[in-house]
C-alpha cells in the first residue's frame, strides 16, 4: 500500500502542475492571438514578453494568471 502511494502521489502533483499550466494557456489563449499573433510561432518566451507589453490590455483572467505566475 505505500509503495502505491509513493508511486500516486508525484503523478498527481504532476497532474495538478499541467493542468494549471493549462488553464493559464486557457486564460491567455485569446490576448496571445489578438496582440501576439505575429510572434505565435516564434516560442513561448516571446509570446510572453509580448503579453508582458500588453499587459494594460489584457483580460482580466490573463493578468491574473502572469500575476499568479510571478510575471
Amino acid at each position: 500500500m505505500t509503495r502505491f502511494l509513493l508511486a500516486v502521489v508525484p503523478l498527481v502533483l504532476l497532474t495538478s502542475a499541467a493542468s494549471a499550466q493549462q488553464q493559464g494557456r486557457d486564460a491567455c489563449s485569446r490576448d496571445a492571438s489578438r496582440f501576439c499573433r505575429a510572434h505565435l510561432g516564434e516560442g513561448d518566451q516571446v509570446v510572453l514578453a509580448c503579453l508582458k507589453e500588453h499587459r494594460s490590455r489584457l483580460s482580466k483572467a490573463c493578468q491574473q494568471t502572469l500575476a499568479d505566475h510571478g510575471q
